[in-house]
This record gives structure tokens, C-alpha cells and sequence, in this order.
């Protein structure tokens, strides 16, 4: 009689820790991909997940309101640029956010629509190209561009 006692006692300790869940496994809450979320500045701090190569940087601004955004970036090119345009936000039912943009003075879109994922409320975001999975980049909110950025990229204007 005591055995039974025993393995009722033991059973009902499994069961017991068996049955709590594990709260590791809740994911970590995302912000809605709206202009005002992305508003402010944001660094490019990974692409494919590496980190950027010495001397290399973007910096885009965005401005909610005008639907606007500003880059400095050094990047694709061996001289920094200013670059400005407009952006725009969808939410594809079957992709989620997807951001797109055209550059000012007629200079054409973004090579890359991007669905924007990960945008977390401490301050990143993670965009990957929509007809090129490979094209994954991570930004990072900051305070500001550097002023030595800014004179860089606007010294041709």
C-alpha cells in the first residue's frame, strides 16, 4: 500500500512540472511598421549579417509627417551622399510591412522594396529586400548624425 502511496506521489510531482510553461518562449513584442514608429534617425549597423566594412555607413532620417526621409551614406560608392526622397508603408496581408521609396530630382525608386520585421520598441529593425531574401539589413535607432558625416556627404552641394 505504501509503493502506491509512493508512485501516486510521484506522479502527481511530475504532472505538476509538466505542466508549467516555459516563459522563455514568448516572443518579444513588435511596434506596428507606421511612419510615426519609424520616425527619427536610424543607422545601418548590419547587412547579411555582418557588420558594416571600415569607412562604409547609411544613416537615414525619416519625417512622419512629410512622409520623407534624408540619407547619408557612404555605402555603395567610394564618396559619401546626401540623398533625399519619399517613403511609403503597406501592410501586405501575406508579407506584413513592406516600406518603399523614390528618390528626389527624378532620380527613380529604391532598387528594393523591403519587409520590415523585428521593429522593437528598444530601438531596431531588421529589413529584408522583398524580391531578394538574401538582402537582410539591421537598423538601429540613434541620437543623431555625426556632424562629421553630414559635412562629408553635403560637400559637393
Amino acid at each position: 500500500m505504501k509503493n502506491i502511496f509512493k508512485l501516486m506521489a510521484l506522479f502527481a510531482f511530475v504532472l505538476c512540472f509538466a505542466s508549467c510553461s516555459d516563459d522563455e518562449d514568448a516572443a518579444i513584442p513588435t511596434l506596428p511598421v507606421t511612419a510615426a514608429n519609424l520616425n527619427g534617425i536610424w543607422q545601418l549597423s548590419e547587412w547579411n549579417g555582418q557588420p558594416l566594412a571600415e569607412d562604409t555607413y547609411c544613416y537615414i532620417k525619416f519625417n512622419r509627417k512629410e512622409l520623407t526621409f534624408e540619407m547619408y551614406q557612404k555605402f555603395d560608392s567610394m564618396y559619401a551622399r546626401y540623398i533625399t526622397g519619399s517613403f511609403k508603408i503597406e501592410n501586405d496581408p501575406y508579407l506584413g510591412y513592406v516600406i518603399s521609396g523614390e528618390y528626389d530630382f527624378g532620380n527613380g525608386e529604391w532598387n528594393h522594396d523591403y519587409i520590415v520585421t523585428d521593429l522593437l520598441e528598444s530601438g531596431s529593425m531588421i529589413w529584408t529586400a522583398k524580391d531578394d531574401d538574401s538582402d537582410v539589413n539591421k537598423y538601429v535607432r540613434c541620437d543623431k548624425v555625426p556632424d562629421e558625416i553630414i559635412a562629408e556627404a553635403k560637400a559637393d552641394e
